[in-house]
């Protein structure tokens, strides 16, 4: 039994602390109850002593922040994870119960988030009482990058430590309980305490990080990538797969094609087209899209799912989808030979390519044939082949959408896409550019008349629409790249309307050159960044005063509820946006936005790491750089036709002092006129390469002046009347 304090005048008793706590709608530690009580001083002194003992008889716990609450019981404000949301309403579980029997069951009160959390999903709540259990009020929702730590686990003299992964990482993490993990495992830590004694626990064990397909494992859960299905979710995807697919107009007798990359997983957009018989000149065309809607309903645990995830993301290893395979990969999928439910979004085109009319359908399609890029490039080009009666045409219809995109002008940047080669074992074999056909092109433009289609449609109906919108440039960005210009002779006349062909024109300017790739790099750096909205705002990069995304809706939820919309606005069927979505699409905008991005930087930090791996067993060598990227503390470079960036310290560059010019992002030598700049090609020395992290490290292959680049006036550099002849960011005098 506890030792009962002796008696101090104002000290509250147990059963008063308790209360007391019990009474408060926010997190209490030991000052809160001090304040409450009146106490002061010696008082304070005793408080301490009997909060400490109620704690070891169990009376009090301490949660997060080292906030009081009862024992057995739950912190005021506390991390849950969604574990049921049947009829609609979500149920959350503690994330961590370490007390007998099983957790309590928490009511979420969701108010106008309804509907908006999924099974999995991890909140900080505020916890109260009511009636005769607990709800949880959700403060904030999390992602395991939030809360936990991803790394290596190292036995070391004084004990545990894991190596995070993230290579913005500051140190390492004392790890107080390793579990059933080993030496050299892939795990989860959790970590807890404040600095400088911040401590952790391993919660789950991934593996050995040195497997191949380990890489894309690491981002995952890196970046709270949800990649596990649920059984209520699998168990309702092999369910509606089988629903018959209902009266629909019947395409079947049109010969639609896929044309889809060779290493397609699925296929969720199909197109015909043919002259239109009543007006020379023109076309009629259809693009057929999966008909997810029809599948995913608002509300349904597929639907929570989907949403959650955002979008499907892939990897050089595996695809974390969207949604089940049952259905990305066949019921949704326009396999050959197969009926298939899709959305008909039914074209009449000029012979400009104008978009005269459009309407929607719910169709059942039957492709004849699902190809690959490479082979319709070649049928084309050799005029000849089994589907050059359907391609043809096709093609037809094409140069009229290509002449009406070459009148808009959209912006033309011209950037190489890689892959990344595997061999049987799953290692990096190495980085191929994905060659840029017409037909891609073709398909390209197809979609796009369909997204714009849908847009208008949506909006002529004063309907709901997730808007894909792309902002211009904004002044400041349009001002560095003037200055940046400025270093090669090229001028950017600023207080003109900013339209792509501006930056075409400078693109055009620079194509002849050898500084074209730096010039695209940094127009593409000038861009926005693309995002999800209700509110319509253009698309400045495709030059459309209305676009949205229709035709991706296995592996994006914004196609989804563009779906969904079309299909209440125009009564096509079960389906159809409801109006609880209406008022939430806001958040889900948001929402998809973020895990688009998430997705971006999962995928580009998994091609590093495997990069990495790749140019572990060349560390020493000397490799052909180029500069991708200059700043005060360095420059970083990537191996030509590779990729992966590495950096080199400015530290590593010698004694002698240099200088950043941030508007021509130049690394300057005050006295040799040494400089670095982005797009230059050099020599250098890998001196590391992590896999885990993705990290790269140059040096210099001599170290020193002697084995730089020369020059002490920047290339294209014209000073300005009045202006110095030693370029910005160079200063005379000492080191």
């Amino acid at each position: 039994m506890p030792r009962t304090p002796r008696p101090t005048p104002g000290l509250p008793d147990r059963q008063a602390i308790l209360d007391f706590i019990a009474t408060q709608k926010t997190s209490v530690g030991k000052r809160e109850i001090a304040k409450a009580f009146g106490l002061h001083a010696q008082d304070k002194i005793a408080l301490k002593s009997l909060l400490k003992e109620m704690m070891e008889a169990g009376e009090l716990e301490t949660g997060p922040g080292r906030n009081l609450h009862k024992g057995g019981g739950l912190p005021k404000v506390t991390v849950v994870r969604i574990a049921d949301t049947a009829d609609g309403q979500a149920i959350a579980v503690p994330d961590r119960w370490d007390h007998p029997g099983p957790p309590p069951r928490l009511r979420v009160i969701e108010g106008r988030r309804r509907g908006a959390f999924g099974l999995g999903d991890r909140l900080l709540a505020r916890i109260e009482e009511q009636g005769s259990g607990s709800v949880a009020f959700p403060m904030k929702a999390l992602a395991k990058s939030e809360e936990y730590i991803l790394g290596i686990l190292r036995r070391e003299p004084l004990g545990w430590r894991l190596v995070p992964v993230d290579k913005k990482a500051r140190s390492d993490l004392a790890i107080s309980d390793p579990g059933d993990a080993q030496p050299g495992d892939l795990v989860l830590a959790e970590p807890s305490g404040r600095p400088p004694r911040v401590t952790g626990r391993v919660v789950e064990v991934l593996g050995d990080p040195f497997l191949p397909r380990a890489f894309s494992l690491i981002a995952i859960h890196a970046k709270g990538i949800p990649h596990r299905f649920d059984e209520s979710t699998l168990e309702e995807a092999e369910r509606i797969a089988e629903q018959p697919l209902g009266p629909r107009e019947d395409l079947r007798a049109l010969p639609f094609l896929t044309i889809d990359p060779s290493d397609a997983r699925d296929h969720d957009d199909a197109v015909w087209a043919a002259p239109d018989p009543d007006h020379k000149g023109q076309f009629r065309a259809i693009v057929a899209i999966a008909d997810v809607s029809f599948y995913v309903r608002p509300g349904t645990a597929l639907d929570r799912s989907a949403r959650s995830r955002g979008n499907s993301v892939y990897f050089p290893d595996r695809v974390v989808p969207m949604l089940p395979e049952i259905l990305s990969a066949h019921a949704c999928s326009l396999v050959a030979n197969e009926d298939r439910a899709v959305m008909a979004c039914h074209l009449h085109i000029d012979a400009d390519g104008k978009l005269l009319s459009w309407r929607f359908t719910r169709a059942v399609i039957r492709c004849v044939a699902n190809i690959a890029y490479e082979e319709a490039q070649a049928t084309m080009d050799s005029g000849a082949g089994e589907f050059l009666p359907v391609l043809q045409p096709l093609w037809d219809c094409w140069a009229a959408l290509k002449s009406a995109r070459d009148k808009r002008e959209p912006l033309a940047l011209e950037l190489p896409e890689k892959r990344v080669v595997l061999d049987e074992q799953g290692r990096i074999a190495g980085i191929a550019v994905r060659e840029h056909l017409a037909a891609h092109q073709v398909i390209e433009d197809y979609m796009i008349a369909a997204n714009v289609a849908a847009a208008r449609a949506l909006e002529k109906k004063k309907a709901a629409c997730i808007f894909r919108c792309h902002e211009a440039p904004s002044r400041e960005k349009l001002l560095t790249l003037r200055d940046y210009l400025e270093t090669l002779g090229q001028n950017l006349a600023m207080g003109q309307v900013t339209r792509p062909a501006i930056f075409n024109r400078i693109l055009a300017r620079a194509k002849e050159g050898e500084h074209y790739e730096e010039v695209s790099q940094q127009v593409l750096r000038t861009q926005t960044q693309a995002y999800y909205t209700p509110e319509n705002v253009g698309h400045f990069g495709l030059s459309l005063s209305s676009y949205a995304h229709f035709t991706s809706p296995i592996r994006r939820y914004a196609d989804l509820v563009v779906h969904r919309s079309l299909a209440a606005a125009y009564r096509l069927g079960d389906g159809g946006l409801h109006a609880e979505e209406d008022k939430t699409l806001s958040k889900t905008a948001d929402h998809i936005s973020m895990t688009e991005r998430r997705a971006m930087e999962a995928e580009r930090d998994t091609i590093d790491r495997y990069v990495a791996s790749y140019l572990s067993t060349k560390v020493g060598e000397v490799l052909k750089t180029r500069i991708t990227g200059v700043a005060k503390f360095g420059f970083f470079a990537t191996v030509e036709g590779l990729g992966g960036d590495g950096l080199v310290p400015v530290s590593t560059l010698g004694e002698e002092r240099f200088v950043f010019d941030e508007d021509a992002r130049i690394l300057e030598g005050t006295e040799s006129g040494t400089r670095y700049v982005v797009g230059q090609r050099l020599d250098l020395r890998l001196v590391e390469a992590s896999p885990i992290t993705g990290a790269l490290r140059y040096e210099l292959p001599e170290g020193g002046s002697e084995s730089r680049p020369r020059g002490r006036v920047r290339r294209g550099f014209t000073p300005r009347p009045g202006q110095s002849r030693v370029p910005p960011g160079v200063r005379r005098g000492r080191r």
